[in-house]
């Protein structure tokens, strides 16, 4: 965890942030012996405590609203491996691999949680617990936790929407030095995407030939996956036109499919609720 990136982010949005904790030099020696002493599983309960400090229970508005959004697609990804890795009856995963890489996956997704929780201290949302949502978004996927095959599906949509979730909140950071903290999770959000992609491709049936990234789909719609109840999660992915130019026919051979591979899109806050709402319960929609 980059505490000073983050605290320089908080600086562009609040010029007396490190007034508020001491004269900049001293903070800045202050933080960088805390990062020494601290245990990594503590850092995130520690930086916020240094939020509290500073601001006294609030952080600024345009920081707060984009981390708690993140942490909130966090809180759903996380319970919805845990709960495949942990509750009673437990999913049947086919081999011992595949039951860790979620588990690696689930790892992340705490790690993630705990650092969005740490960097917003008191100003954190309200937990999501697994109680609250709805993994079969309303019976569309019933047998989400009993069927390996339908697991992967929905893990697929979690991840591509997360990944292009995150890109489309980067342009609320630019900047601010919290984009370099929001980057290094999309990155990894990114790898789970392929790393889903390819145990979908392995397991699913019918879906041998997807591929790790966001791929042109049948008949050239955005969705590749097949899934059709997950549209809104790949709205735009079959667009061949980058800053205005349309890159099918700019060199030989470039196909409409590797142009739409070529680039990833964006998707809005607006687009993004109506997709994580289909996994919460009545009463506790984002």
């Amino acid at each position: 965890m980059n505490i000073v990136n983050i605290l320089d982010e908080i600086e562009k949005v609040d010029g007396e942030v490190y007034e508020r904790l001491n004269p900049r030099r001293a903070a800045m020696k202050d933080f960088f012996n805390m990062g020494k002493k601290i245990s990594l599983a503590a850092m995130p309960l520690a930086l916020g405590s240094v939020f509290q400090k500073a601001y006294g229970q609030t952080l600024p508005t345009a920081v707060t609203e984009v981390l708690n959004f993140a942490l909130s697609l966090e809180y759903l990804e996380y319970h919805y491996y845990n709960h495949a890795l942990e509750a009673a009856p437990l999913l049947i995963f086919p081999t011992t691999a595949s039951r860790a890489a979620i588990t690696t996956i689930r790892n992340h997704e705490k790690a993630h949680v705990d650092l969005l929780k740490g960097a917003l201290g008191a100003s954190a949302r309200a937990e999501i617990t697994y109680a609250m949502t709805d993994f079969t978004a309303g019976g569309v996927f019933g047998n989400v936790y009993e069927n390996y095959q339908t697991f992967l599906k929905v893990a697929l949509a979690f991840e591509d929407t997360g990944v292009r979730a995150y890109k489309g909140q980067a342009t609320k950071l630019k900047g601010l030095d919290v984009l370099t903290t929001a980057l290094q999770i999309h990155s990894v959000e990114a790898r789970h995407a392929a790393h889903i992609r390819q145990m979908v491709a392995a397991s699913v049936t019918g879906a041998s030939a997807l591929k790790p990234w966001i791929s042109l789909g049948t008949g050239g719609v955005s969705n590749d996956t097949g899934i059709s109840q997950v549209d809104a999660v790949y709205v735009r992915e079959n667009t061949d036109v980058q800053a205005n130019v349309t890159i099918t026919g700019i060199a030989t051979g470039v196909s409409k499919a590797v142009a739409v591979e070529s680039f990833d899109e964006a998707l809005t806050k607006d687009e993004v609720v109506p997709i994580a709402n289909q996994f919460l319960r009545t009463g506790f929609k984002l």
